[in-house]
């Protein structure tokens, strides 16, 4: 995150504080993202979405094409993370291997 006066934001008690200007921004809110499993055990990871990286990869449900994803490593560890998206417009999570 960076400040309008374009130095970088640090996370410190709760906010981003700009350690240039002294500018403090709030952090938002925790979502949790919840996804599936073949054996339908549910695995619910929260995070932050203020921290978390979007990309363009189209929504299979509104369409959107933004979402915010965490990479998990969900299975052995010589087999390739998982990927899981949270789109920016419907809220919609979804997984790839």
């Amino acid at each position: 995150m960076f400040c309008s006066c374009g130095s970088m934001m640090f996370p410190e008690n709760g906010e981003y504080v700009c350690k240039a200007c002294g500018a403090t921004k709030s952090i938002v809110r925790k979502e949790i993202f919840t996804t599936d499993s073949k054996d339908k055990e549910t695995t619910v990871i929260t995070e932050n979405v203020a921290t978390l990286p979007k990309t363009r990869i189209p929504c299979p449900e509104c369409g959107h094409t933004e979402a915010y994803f965490v990479i998990r490593q969900t299975r052995a560890a010589d087999e390739p993370e998982t990927r899981i998206y949270r789109c920016c417009k419907c809220n919609h999570s979804w997984r790839e291997y």
